[in-house]
């Protein structure tokens, strides 16, 4: 969708009012802090469904600590991956596109949110051997989460500001 910016009536044109879709979606522009923070909330929705899901089929299964975090990795990229394919998908893109740009879009922030949320929970003294039902494994969760978010989004607006991550994603929203 393009902006027509010189048509509008009883305007003219505005210094630099041109480029506003692109700086808008983060494409040769700044990109805004709060633009950043919602693509992050957006990966860390899928991280912390796949990271709960897999600490909850691992402690079911009687899994150990590394076999049970592993498939909590493994399912926060599923999910993180996933919710992206949804709305990708949704706006008409082929299956095949629509899994380039979820991976394009995603890979480096969930790692870097897997990184930071997995290093606090692996470092935090006895988060490890916490169960579902102790306290302490989603007092420590959501403080990893939260470290994850504060830190992968910073990465996140620098990606999106170069056309990169979420920003890839925007371009078949509209």
């Amino acid at each position: 969708m393009e902006h027509m910016h010189e048509s509008h009536a009883g305007h003219e044109g505005h210094e630099g009012h041109e480029n506003h879709h692109e700086h808008a979606h983060g494409v040769g522009g700044s990109v805004s802090w709060g633009m950043a923070a919602r693509a992050t909330l957006h990966c860390l929705t899928g991280c912390a469904i796949g990271e709960v899901l897999g600490m909850i089929i691992g402690t079911a299964l009687g899994w150990g600590n590394v076999q049970t975090m592993i498939l909590a990795i493994v399912l926060a990229f599923f999910f993180g991956y996933a919710l992206t394919l949804r709305g990708v998908l949704a706006a008409g893109v082929d299956l095949r596109t629509a899994i380039r740009v979820a991976l394009a879009a995603d890979t480096l922030s969930i790692a870097v949110m897997e990184l930071i949320d997995n290093g606090v929970i692996a470092l935090w003294p006895g988060a490890m051997d916490a169960h579902l039902s102790d306290p302490m494994f989603w007092i420590v969760l959501a403080i990893a989460l939260a470290a994850a978010f504060v830190i992968t989004t910073p990465v996140n607006k620098w990606m999106i500001g170069r056309g990169k991550g979420h920003a890839v994603v925007h371009r078949y929203h509209h």
